[in-house]
């Protein structure tokens, strides 16, 4: 990947890894409300630029949403896989206190990270037989494999 454009440090695979935060299986989607301007939410704007990449890339299987400048006072939900709804305040909180609150609160523990094999940097990128990463295809590779079965 090309070091090009603003900030390309957050796209490296070295950056993404060192994040810390694997959801439990029962997460399904992350909504994060924060404002651009205030101090208050300065900790959430953080949170979203730096930890935002890096949950992203350890837990490829939630879906994360913004929304920006929609409430007074920034704070994240969880919607778990039972209907349940976990309400984080992050107020006047550093990104850093978010990312442990987080961990604490829905993250798996360090046991069952090892036990499932998420403490590697390799247990998210997989390839089959023929060296093919599934989730890169291609509408051209999609054709080309319909043609060969």
């Amino acid at each position: 990947m090309s070091m090009k454009g603003r900030f390309p440090i957050r796209r490296t695979l070295q950056y993404l890894g060192q994040g810390d935060v694997v959801f439990k299986d029962s997460v399904k989607v992350m909504t994060v409300n924060y404002n651009t301007h205030g101090e208050l939410g300065e900790g959430a704007r953080k949170f979203v630029f730096f930890n935002i990449p890096q949950i992203q890339y350890k837990n490829p299987w939630v879906q994360i949403m913004m929304f920006k400048n929609m409430t007074p006072t920034p704070f994240l939900r969880f919607y778990l896989d039972s209907g349940e709804q976990v309400l984080v305040d992050v107020e006047t909180k550093s990104n850093k206190e978010i990312m442990e609150h987080i961990k604490k609160i829905l993250g798996k523990s360090e046991k069952v990270c090892v036990a499932s094999g998420h403490h590697t940097k390799e247990w998210l990128h997989w390839e089959d037989a023929e060296g093919m990463v599934p989730p890169t295809f291609s509408l051209k590779l999609l054709q080309e494999l319909a043609v060969n079965v």
